[in-house]
């Protein structure tokens, strides 16, 4: 048959099957009614464990409607290496047969259906085998067969290392995420905090110095806009996965737990290496970038199982404990602080007590913390507080109720992401060396990169990125410092991006003193009259300054954050908002919310009230912006960064790493 006809067959068997939805799907992945997990083109590092399940889906009603929604509890599956004869999956992993499991589920086929409540109904039978992994490097064929001839075919690909793992190149990784950080905002970030002359940068960010460049393609499994739940599974397993799920595939069950696992690269660094791992982030500790690190789940708001999962790892089902990462800093005190927040209710401070970790509330205890013993530190209730109003707009942090304690006073001692991550590398580096010298693996995430794009206020999450690159730079230093900058893989990138762009200037006093909307505009400059930056000179000083001046909060940073001659920012996405380009002094933006319950999200009357009115472009339950589908920067230095170089998937940033680190294994347990 020629490639045409096969074309027109395949496209004819899915018209009858009705796959055709978008906005919404039967299962991702899973375009016929067999499903695999891993799913076809899925890829593995030597002796990473995972779980494999296969579905069988019969719906009852609907445009796929089928066997009277009677689910084929008879279904086979095989396993097929390349050049060697297939074998049941049962033999092939010397596994029993797992139980069969059934349920039910439904699901909207598209907008139609959901405005007119029209579900449809599924029957499910199902099995899963826990705990298996693939030793030898190349191409795998797993065949499910059901309904009598139906087939559902994936092909696994098990990649050889670069690297011998024998010789691996690095000992350490410090890996940096920014999170939403894209290349247009690390350009908005140096025009901020870097003095030009002429058209030349004085000074340049830390990312602009590093080794090796590359691009990485963030989009998801089954959509093309990712959040950071699947885009952190990406980097830290290798697998792309589902918007919400963490280091899962996810199945159709009615369990946020029982999906099909992936170890993730601090699990397998543990269990191969005997290295210690640890994170920091600036979002509450549970959320979705840290979490990434160890749990398994498909549903990221599952936070009170994450810490339990940081503690114990996974409970309920065979698996590789994730459990033991040496420090742990960040926000998020609402699931540690004993009441509806954590799981069982329990007091989660004194439950990492009892497990040998040391506490500290704010950025005085944790340096007095001691670097030879485990540590958690939580700072504030929810996410930390933003660069800008920990060292400009101080005021901000007062009348908060936040302390990481819950005694309703202020957490005003919170540490930057520069200090949590210094002290956690003098942690890790302590410990790693009592402990065999096995090496470690440190996060380290700029959240609210991310979360201030969220909310427009761009000058918040530009702040965000500017101590990003302090602490990268900061951190060099301190591995120099420490005699292990040479044994040290350090890696920067984002999770994803958002559609965010600088596009001229604008005078903010003129368009403050406009009446109209239309004459407001007026006040931005493009092309010839965007100017120069204004806030690399102090106030009341014209922008054609060509001194360099270092501000109240050193070099690398503004030396002033709401000049007249402001950039004209934005992004292609946003809810009804208004806009005036200047700094929000107090505290972050608000810049939609619901006036009517019948309207949805409009402009916040309260936000940039002198500022002209902007449509959003976005459905009006959305009160934010949301992530794109931009590729985004990946900069590395140290043993192995020259293989960050080049255009690549999220996944391959796994791999390069694990490959640095020398994480494969060929252990040939099961002789596969």
């Amino acid at each position: 048959m020629s490639t045409l006809l096969r074309f027109a067959a395949t496209a004819a068997a899915l018209a009858a099957l009705g796959v055709n939805a978008q906005t919404y799907q039967r299962l991702g992945t899973c375009p016929t009614l067999g499903c695999v997990f891993p799913p076809d083109q899925a890829d593995f590092l030597p002796g990473q464990n995972f779980d494999l399940r296969v579905e069988v889906h019969a719906p009852v009603n609907g445009s796929e409607a089928f066997n009277n929604g009677v689910a084929d509890e008879k279904f086979t599956l095989t396993i097929q290496r390349e050049h060697e004869k297939s074998k049941a999956a049962t033999t092939f992993f010397s596994k029993t047969e797992p139980a069969l499991e059934k349920w039910t589920f439904s699901y909207y086929e598209d907008l139609f259906n959901k405005r007119d409540n029209k579900p449809t109904v599924v029957n499910v039978a199902s099995k899963i085998y826990r705990q298996v992994a693939l030793y030898t490097p190349g191409t795998y064929t797993v065949t499910l067969t059901y309904y009598g001839k139906q087939t559902t075919v994936a092909t696994w690909f098990v990649r050889k290392p670069v690297t011998d793992p024998k010789h691996h190149k690095a000992k350490n990784v410090l890996f940096f995420i920014g999170d939403g950080m894209t290349i247009s905002m690390q350009t908005a970030a140096r025009l901020l905090a870097h003095k030009t002359i002429n058209g030349k940068y004085q000074s340049l960010l830390q990312m602009d110095q590093m080794e090796a460049l590359g691009h990485q393609m963030t989009h998801s499994i089954d959509s093309y806009i990712t959040d950071s739940a699947n885009s952190a599974t990406a980097l830290q397993s290798g697998h792309k996965s589902t918007v919400n799920a963490l280091n899962v595939y996810a199945d159709s069950s009615p369990d946020p737990f029982d999906d099909p696992k992936i170890e993730t690269l601090a699990e397998i660094f543990h269990r191969v290496r005997k290295g210690i791992f640890g994170f920091v982030s600036t979002a509450f500790i549970a959320d979705a970038t840290p979490a990434a690190m160890v749990a398994h789940t498909r549903s990221r708001g599952q936070y009170a199982d994450i810490v339990d999962m940081y503690l114990h790892g996974m409970k309920n089902y065979s698996w590789p404990s994730g459990a033991g990462a040496e420090v742990i800093f960040g926000g998020g005190a609402e699931q540690f602080i004993p009441g509806s927040g954590t799981l069982g209710g329990k007091d989660y401070y004194k439950e990492f007590q009892n497990a040998g970790y040391q506490v500290a509330y704010d950025n005085t205890g944790m340096q007095k913390l001691d670097n030879k013993k485990k540590a958690l530190g939580i700072f504030s209730v929810s996410n930390m507080a933003k660069w800008l109003d920990r060292q400009v707009y101080k005021g901000n942090l007062l009348n908060q109720k936040n302390h990481p304690t819950g005694d309703k006073t202020d957490a005003v001692d919170q540490p930057g992401l520069k200090e949590m991550t210094l002290k956690a590398i003098d942690i890790l580096a302590t410990r790693s060396k009592a402990q065999g010298n096995n090496g470690w693996y440190l996060m380290s995430e700029a959240a609210s990169i991310d979360k201030m794009m969220h909310v427009l206020d761009y000058n918040r999450a530009l702040g965000e990125l500017l101590e990003l690159d302090d602490t990268i730079r900061a951190s060099i230093a301190h591995l120099k410092k420490l005699g292990i900058y040479e044994d040290t893989l350090i890696v920067v990138t984002a999770d994803h991006g958002h559609g965010f762009d600088v596009f001229g200037g604008v005078d903010t006093k003129f368009l403050a003193a406009s009446s109209s909307d239309r004459e407001k505009r007026a006040a931005v400059g493009v092309y010839a009259e965007s100017g120069l930056s204004g806030y690399t000179v102090p106030p009341g000083t014209s922008p054609q300054n060509n001194t360099v001046v270092i501000g109240a909060q050193g070099p690398n940073f503004p030396v002033q954050w709401d000049p007249r001659y402001a950039i004209a920012a934005g992004t292609v996405n946003f809810p009804d908002h208004r806009e005036n380009y200047t700094m929000n002094v107090g505290g972050p933006r608000v810049p939609a919310k619901v006036l009517d319950a019948a309207t949805g999200n409009e402009a916040n009357p309260a936000d940039a009230p002198n500022g002209f009115h902007l449509d959003g472009n976005l459905p009006v339950g959305e009160a934010q912006g949301v992530h794109s589908l931009t590729d985004v920067a990946v900069y590395a230095n140290g043993p192995g960064a020259e293989q960050f170089r080049g255009v690549y998937s999220a996944i391959d940033i796994f791999f390069k790493m694990a490959d640095a680190l020398g994480l494969a294994t060929y252990s040939n347990t099961t002789h596969h």
